[in-house]
């Protein structure tokens, strides 16, 4: 059976997410997710996005949320990825994975998407603020191994600036899938 990826890039239509520094987080989100779906597709990989455009599933968040869980289960993805950025007066990159039943297969995973991500900031001077679980739905809810990454902090002025740059989200990308790649263990990598 083939793996099948999907992406899931954070907020949308309505709903922006965090905002600063002229920027908003939903629009970011679907830039780095069309971008790593390019460079999966472009391994041969089979990825699906829970969105494409500015919309979401529905304006009410926790059936947004719920949809794209369902999304995922219904087609019985492999590997689930929710792309966030952060905001709070933080900096830097974090990952999650569900803080309960979490499987020994999801924390490898999530590790190894981490140890590709993180070096894209942290060659750019910004911390890793570490692997960490939380209860979010998308996490919580989905079927098979999930990870949420926060890409950097958008009300952080250094952050927001790389976050604007378009050959930072190009290396951000790249890095994302080529970890899922590792991570899922099949050799997309033909070019």
């Amino acid at each position: 059976m083939a793996n099948i990826i999907v992406l899931d890039p954070g907020h949308g239509g309505v709903d922006p997410g965090a905002i600063g520094n002229g920027i908003q987080e939903k629009d970011l989100t679907l830039g780095i997710a069309l971008r790593t779906a390019a460079f999966l597709r472009g391994y041969g990989a089979d990825v699906r996005l829970t969105r494409t455009a500015d919309r979401v599933f529905s304006n009410d968040k926790r059936a947004d949320l719920h949809a794209r869980v369902s999304f995922a289960n219904n087609i019985n993805a492999s590997y689930f990825i929710s792309l966030h950025i952060n905001s709070g007066g933080g900096t830097g990159f974090e990952s999650y994975i569900a803080e309960r039943g979490a499987s020994e297969e999801t924390g490898r995973r999530r590790e190894i998407v981490h140890r590709q991500v993180k070096a894209v900031f942290t060659g750019e001077g910004l911390p890793d603020r570490g692997m960490k679980a939380a209860n979010f739905a998308v996490l919580r809810e989905t079927r098979m191994p999930s990870v949420l990454l926060e890409y950097g902090f958008i009300d952080k002025e250094k952050d927001a600036s790389l976050l604007k740059d378009a050959l930072f989200l190009d290396r951000l990308a790249r890095a994302t899938a080529e970890g899922i790649a590792r991570a899922i263990g099949v050799n997309f990598f033909k070019k």
